[in-house]
């Protein structure tokens, strides 16, 4: 029996014309789609909008999906599938499942026995990645550091002796109004020889990537992160 497929779709990172980060042929799959699921249904309309639908956009069906959402619910969406539909999977920015609530709509998929199709997109963990020269074969990625300044501090310590001990990039967000407290505390709880990658507002006009060692951040003007989308990423000499 042939199954419809869920496809993985990318959304922007920021303000930048879909041209710069979405090929064409996915940009016309997005737009063919008559259902998704979405994190937000307002910010799934902004996406389908930009990239162009073939019918009207209130005519698309967008699913919800919240942390609260029951697998039986998520079956039900993924129902038609199984007889030959296709739906659009969408994060809130970047490559959905990818430290992303999307996933647990891929393993309910997998789960029903229906194909599951990823399509290439912007990823702000793996540009980061690249563009840092850090270490690209052994990484891990932590989410959000703790908001408390002392569990945050015992976990960049952690990360840092993990980095050293494996010689493995780390990497993590932080809640954009924190980023500049954030910046601070790497400073003051990272080794001088620890080199540290920011990668602000990555794939828009305001792009900014830099890395510099601990003690070299600590000598230069502290970057513009008030409110803007940033990855921290960092790595310790063994």
């Amino acid at each position: 029996m042939t199954t419809g497929t869920l496809h993985l779709i990318p959304v922007g990172l920021g303000e930048a014309p879909p041209s710069l980060w979405l090929p064409p042929d996915v940009q016309q799959l997005a737009g063919r789609l008559e259902t998704y699921i979405a994190e937000n249904a307002k910010t799934a309309r902004a996406f389908l909008k930009q990239v162009g639908t073939i019918r009207p956009l209130q005519e698309i069906t967008i699913h919800t999906l919240s942390k609260d959402t029951k697998e039986q619910e998520i079956r039900q969406w993924l129902a038609p599938l199984r007889g030959g539909a296709e739906i659009g999977l969408v994060s809130e920015a970047g490559c959905p499942a990818v430290a992303d609530p999307g996933a647990r709509v891929a393993a309910v998929a997998h789960a029903m026995g229906v194909r599951v199709a990823p399509w290439v997109g912007p990823s702000s963990l793996l540009l980061g990645l690249m563009a840092s020269g850090l270490e690209g074969q052994r990484f891990a990625f932590h989410g959000y550091a703790p908001v408390r300044p002392d569990e945050r501090n015992r976990s960049l310590k952690a990360w840092e002796a993990a980095s050293r001990q494996h010689s493995q990039t780390q990497l993590f967000i932080e809640t954009p109004y924190r980023n500049e407290a954030m910046f601070q505390s790497l400073l003051q709880t990272l080794k001088g020889d620890t080199r540290l990658c920011i990668a602000r507002s990555l794939t828009t006009p305001d792009e900014w990537i830099r890395t510099r060692s601990i003690a070299e951040w600590k000598q230069s003007p502290a970057p513009d992160l008030a409110r803007k989308p940033t990855l921290f990423l960092f790595l310790a000499t063994r």
